[in-house]
């Protein structure tokens, strides 16, 4: 099955390290990220589980839950959080997702046969409140996840989900941002009362409004 933005997420029940979850009952009226990882007790895995548990807080603040998964039983995934825990000075409280039948893999085509027939790739999904999905992002085996950028991507899901803008590249939360093309000129003082900048007539910039 292929997923495209803008698509519902397919709901689906799983056991995981906290026990037998239902992914929209889980995620509730939050946003959710996620991702699955090649396999346990590798050493790329280890510090990507790692570095969402140390972000907690972070994830918190933006209302966001994360899951991860791969296609390892749930008794390895419960003992592999001990050396996660251990090396990366973190505690995982985040479901792990045991999808030892590959039902949930195959959902979200987490299986790339050309990269692994056995095992899931670095996929990652940001679904919103309203059980859609925001964004993709696929990383080889080889390549870590920067979950700095997950949580600035966050973070311009949201603003951009709230007002018409939209948000430059390399653009960090604080930032000006640009003013959305349906937006009309003569419109923009009181949409933006911040104040506004144009540079070019397609090209507006106005400080990162407030959320609400």
């Amino acid at each position: 099955m292929s997923l495209h933005l803008g698509d519902l997420a397919p709901n689906f029940t799983a056991q995981t390290t906290i026990g037998e979850i239902d992914l929209y009952e889980y995620l509730g009226d939050s946003w959710g990220v996620l991702f699955s990882h090649p396999a346990d007790y590798t050493p790329v895995c280890t510090t990507e589980l790692g570095r969402t548990a140390l972000l907690k807080s972070e994830f918190d603040k933006r209302n966001v839950k994360a899951l991860a998964l791969s296609i390892d039983p749930l008794d390895k995934h419960l003992s592999w959080i001990n050396d996660i825990n251990e090396t990366q000075n973190c505690n995982v409280d985040f479901p792990l997702i045991a999808d030892e039948d590959r039902k949930v893999s195959e959902l979200y085509d987490m299986i790339h046969p050309n990269a692994s027939a056995t095992a899931t790739v670095r996929s990652l999904f940001i679904i919103g409140p309203d059980k859609k999905v925001k964004l993709m992002i696929t990383y080889p085996a080889s390549t870590g996840r920067n979950f700095n950028e997950v949580l600035r991507v966050i973070d311009s899901l949201q603003l951009t989900d709230e007002f018409s803008v939209a948000t430059p590249a390399n653009w960090q939360a604080g930032e000006d941002v640009i003013i959305g093309l349906g937006v009309k000129t003569e419109d923009i003082e009181s949409k933006f009362p911040e104040g506004y900048r144009i540079v070019k007539p397609y090209l507006r910039y106005t400080p990162q409004p407030a959320k609400k």
